[in-house]
């Protein structure tokens, strides 16, 4: 299977919802195997090993948990990601805003550029690309800390991405845990020069 294949035109994003999912799958010693048939239809099959005893494992509050409630900005054009990326960093703790509109989030954060801690983008998007999007939020704040993640992309380099500002560079499909030790690791570096809020 070639999980990074997709049908989506250029500029409409980069359809990696099939990757990230076969990730977590591969991660977790599964596979994926599919079949397709044109105008009839397509099949997945997801494997997993199977597991005797009860893995008693830790709980998702205690993999680097949000420190006072930090709030955050979550960007991805495929809806169930920014969904999922959202759900995963709101059981960590965080407050979370996510939007599928690269466009939307500069509007939002135009308005609310103060009540943001971080960024979280994918590089990939329609009508303003994530790299875009980074230099235009650190015009606005030149201190806000900026994740970016990317799958695929020829137009921005883990090198480039750290030029222009970005705190920290990922490549899809991000895993849960790495996904937390970034967005932690990113945040506590810029803790000591975090100005403090206003009370509300």
């Amino acid at each position: 299977m070639e999980p990074y294949f997709t049908t989506k035109k250029l500029g409409q994003g980069t359809g990696l919802g099939l990757a990230v999912i076969h990730g977590i799958v591969k991660s977790h010693g599964g596979a994926i195997t599919v079949d397709s048939v044109p105008k009839k239809g397509t099949t997945f099959t997801v494997l997993f090993p199977v597991i005797d005893e009860e893995v008693k494992g830790e709980g998702e509050t205690s993999q680097t948990p949000a420190k006072g409630g930090d709030r955050m900005l979550f960007v991805d054009d495929e809806r169930t990601l920014a969904k999922l990326g959202e759900e995963i960093l709101g059981r960590l703790g965080y407050e979370v805003i996510s939007t599928t509109s690269s466009m939307e989030a500069l509007a939002l954060f135009r308005i609310k550029s103060d009540q943001f801690d971080l960024v979280i983008t994918d590089t990939t998007m329609p009508d303003m690309t994530g790299d875009r999007l980074a230099r235009k939020l650190i015009e606005i704040r030149p201190d806000i800390p900026i994740i970016l993640c990317t799958g695929y992309s020829e137009g921005i380099s883990q090198k480039g991405a750290m030029a222009i500002g970005v705190r920290a560079f990922v490549v899809k499909p991000v895993v849960k845990s790495v996904r937390a030790e970034t967005v932690r690791s990113v945040l506590d570096r810029d803790a000591p020069n975090k100005a403090p809020q206003d009370a509300a």
